[in-house]
């Protein structure tokens, strides 16, 4: 297959088009054009045009990764299936995830921390809060750790009643309604009715 044109690409820094006589198009980088020698007028024969389309593929999909990465933190595994649903295969997406991890830009330790401290700032217990662990892809094993970020579960508790409760817990309509509140948000039983106690004592005593 030869090369019919080599030119920069005016939408796309550091990236380079390669025109083939059939038409088609590989958008190279720099170092792919260096290292594969491309020139117009070149002749590629099969292996070594497959090489370069292989080539072409993985720098697309880091680019592709290093573009989401920028935009938010994400985790190792949501950022595999972003680029697979993006079109790129599942090995490409896999190198490229494992490329920004390698270089620190992918750290799913740091992120699920930082879920932790959100989440749990927001007033969710750590059923919830690890629900968003598991949904967002962070591996198991990172949990525990993670979840030393927590807020204390009694401190979040006593704020919530405080700002939920509408009237006296001795009324069971009220006191269902504020424990289903709380068990919702991720808050274990034996919390909940702590802090319901706690609630009560503080009211009896004003």
């Amino acid at each position: 297959m030869r090369i019919e044109e080599v030119k920069k690409s005016e939408r796309k820094k550091g990236r380079f088009l390669v025109r083939l006589e059939d038409g088609d198009i590989l958008r190279v980088t720099e170092d792919e054009l260096l290292r594969f020698g491309l020139r117009a007028g070149l002749e590629l024969d099969g292996e070594v045009l497959e090489a370069v389309r292989a080539s072409v593929k993985a720098s697309s999909a880091r680019a592709a990764a290093a573009n989401m990465i920028g935009s938010r933190a994400l985790s190792k595994k949501e950022l595999t299936k972003r680029l697979i649903k993006k079109g790129n295969d599942e090995a490409d997406a896999q190198a490229a995830a494992d490329w920004l991890e390698d270089i620190g830009a992918v750290n799913d330790a740091g992120y699920a921390a930082s879920l932790v401290r959100h989440y749990g700032g927001k007033g969710y217990g750590p059923a919830r809060v690890k629900e968003e662990l598991r949904r967002r892809g962070v591996d198991r094993e990172l949990w525990d750790e993670a979840m030393e970020e927590m807020p204390e579960a009694a401190e979040i508790l006593d704020q919530l009643i405080r700002k939920k409760c509408r009237g006296d817990l001795s009324d069971p309509r009220e006191k269902k309604r504020v424990s289903n509140g709380l068990l919702r948000r991720g808050f274990g039983w034996s919390d909940v009715k702590a802090a319901m106690g706690r609630y009560t004592e503080m009211m009896e005593d004003e």
